[in-house]
Formats: C-alpha cells, sequence, structure tokens
C-alpha cells in the first residue's frame, strides 16, 4: 500500500472489506482498535457488511480520506464515555537527550516530537458504577528499514553510505520506534500513576514481548505467583503472559515475516484487570489469536485477509 499510487481495485477492497466484516463477526468483541486506517468509508463498509451498525459506532476522523494513516475504532454504543481523541504530539516531559553518563560515552539528543500514526484515545464504561476504562489505540513505528535515499547527506556521499542502507534504514526506524514508545508510556504514567484508572492498550506494537520498546511501555512487572497479590500502579500487564501463565505451551504468534513467527500485535492492560492485583476491578477469562490465515497464502488472495493475526481477550467484572 505505501508505494502503491493508484491503490486497489474495486474488486479487491470488496474481498478486504468482506473478510474484515467476516472477522468482526467471529470476533463479537465490545471494542475492536484498528491499527492502519487509510479512509474512513472504507472502514464505515465494513461496519455495516458485519451488520453492526445499529450497536457499535465507528472512531475515526470524520474527514480522513486517505490524506494520512491513522488509528480507529468500533465500539459498542452503550460503553462509549466522552468524546475520543487523536493524541499526535508526544508529551511536554518526553526528551531523548543525555550528556552521556561516564567518560566514555557520548552525548546523544534524538529530535522526534510526533507520533507517526496519531493514537487514539477514548472511554468505555462497561459497568455504571465502576470508573471508565481509558483504551489507547497504537501503532508504532514498523520494523521496516526507513528510506534515507532522498536525504542530501546520502546523495552526497552514496558510495560511502550505499552498501549500509539497510543496516542505517534499521536503526532508524528502531530509534523512532523507541522514541514513541517512550511517549506512550508517558502517557500511560498520567493517567495511572497514584490513581485506580483502568488502562488498555490495543494495538500493532511492532516489537515482541521481550523486547525493549515493550519493556519501556509496560514497565516490566513482576508477575505475581497464584497466593500473592500485589501489582504496580503505572505497569501494563500482556494478556499474552497472563495467557501463558495458564496454558501448557505457547502458541502465540500475530506475524509471519521469512518464516519467523512473532507477535507484533498487544493488549496490555493496567492492574486493574490483573488478576493478582489488590486493585483488581477486571478478571482475564481467555486470550484467542485468530492468525489460521496468516499459515495460507490463498486464503489471504482469494479472501483480501490480513497479513496481521488479530488478538481478542475477555474480562470478566470481578472487583478484589
Amino acid at each position: 500500500m505505501y508505494r502503491n499510487r493508484t491503490g486497489w481495485p474495486s474488486e479487491i477492497v470488496d474481498r478486504k472489506v468482506a473478510w474484515s466484516a467476516a472477522m468482526l463477526r467471529r470476533a463479537q468483541a465490545d471494542v475492536f482498535g484498528f491499527q492502519e486506517l487509510w479512509h474512513r468509508d472504507t472502514l464505515a463498509r465494513v461496519l455495516e457488511k458485519a451488520e453492526f451498525n445499529e450497536d457499535y459506532m465507528l472512531i475515526a476522523p470524520e474527514n480522513h480520506q486517505g490524506q494520512s494513516i491513522t488509528c480507529a475504532a468500533i465500539v459498542r454504543k452503550s460503553l462509549l464515555d466522552g468524546t475520543p481523541e487523536w493524541i499526535r504530539d508526544f508529551p511536554p516531559a518526553f526528551r531523548l537527550q543525555s550528556r552521556g553518563d561516564d567518560k566514555q560515552t557520548d552525548a546523544m539528543f534524538v529530535d522526534i516530537t510526533r507520533f507517526s500514526r496519531p493514537v487514539l484515545h477514548f472511554r468505555v464504561k462497561p459497568r455504571p458504577r465502576a470508573d471508565a476504562i481509558h483504551v489507547y489505540v497504537c501503532h508504532l513505528k514498523s520494523k521496516t528499514p526507513t528510506n534515507v535515499t532522498a536525504d542530501p547527506w546520502y546523495k552526497q556521499e552514496r558510495d560511502l553510505y550505499s552498501k549500509h542502507i539497510g543496516a542505517i534504514g534499521h536503526a532508524l526506524s528502531t530509534i523512532r520506534r523507541t522514541a514513541e514508545a517512550l511517549a506512550l508510556r508517558l502517557l500511560i504514567t498520567e493517567a495511572t500513576k497514584e490513581t485506580n484508572t483502568p488502562v488498555v492498550v490495543l494495538g500493532d506494537l511492532n516489537d515482541g514481548q521481550e523486547s525493549n520498546t515493550h519493556d519501556i511501555i509496560t514497565e516490566q512487572p513482576l508477575f505475581l505467583q497464584p497466593l500473592s497479590t500485589g501489582g504496580r500502579d503505572t505497569a501494563l500487564y500482556s494478556a499474552q503472559s497472563l495467557q501463558q501463565l495458564r496454558s501448557l505451551r505457547d502458541v502465540y504468534y500475530t506475524y509471519i515475516h521469512q518464516d519467523v513467527h512473532g507477535s507484533l500485535d498487544h493488549i496490555l492492560v493496567s492492574e486493574e484487570l490483573y488478576d493478582n492485583s489488590r486493585n483488581r476491578v477486571w478478571k482475564i477469562d481467555r486470550l484467542d489469536i485468530f492468525n489460521d490465515h496468516l499459515n495460507d497464502a490463498k486464503l489471504r488472495e482469494n479472501e483480501g485477509a490480513s497479513d496481521h493475526g488479530i488478538v481478542r481477550a475477555q474480562f470478566s467484572f470481578r472487583p478484589a
């Protein structure tokens, strides 16, 4: 899509709309996060084809018609609380600058001020007497190498840099994704510090569970043993980990690249949705991954399936 200037033919769009609508009906969730919206009208078609119009509402910018890429959501109408917002700018506290912490460490300064894909933030209120849950739908910078061939420094010394273009591009993408992870962590800390605010983060974080960017976003909380209770005020818990603690084996993957199965798409929750937290409000019941289409190239071609799996987590109201 990024290099396709003319767009898809209508028959391909129709297949993608039909497949997406079928996945909505299969998942039957209360909240759906969409990581990469190009055009509002196409997602509206998905909502209509799924026959969700009566019970669900589309959360997407009204004038979004292909001029940029953003995050979106479909939410059960009875749950939405307040007005959604898209967060483009990094919080004021964002800073990636250091003079070095010892004599062998050079100074560094990273000048990034905005999310490459605006973060969607909204609230849902499943229980009238319980606090609203803050939902953040995110899409962090991909692992695809940043293209630098149009930059003046590259053009001026092409012979020097051309053989290293892949490594340079990967490093730049990692730096940008790390900056976005920090900015997202600052938003989460502001929402959760010394509060009982439930938070859920949905989206394509473009890194695995053991990655540094994942650690920045979650704050690497300890997962407590069954008989212990606690929880971290500002940390996030991976629904993947919560499921793995109950499972005999791990079959979690949402993306296949060069035959390597990885998890890029995550659901992260605050201590209010963590079973062993003394501040628990919601208890995780199950986690499902719809990823059969990742292993079937014909299915993707014939039905317009996504190249990502779909993660669904189910919670029940169970205050500690």
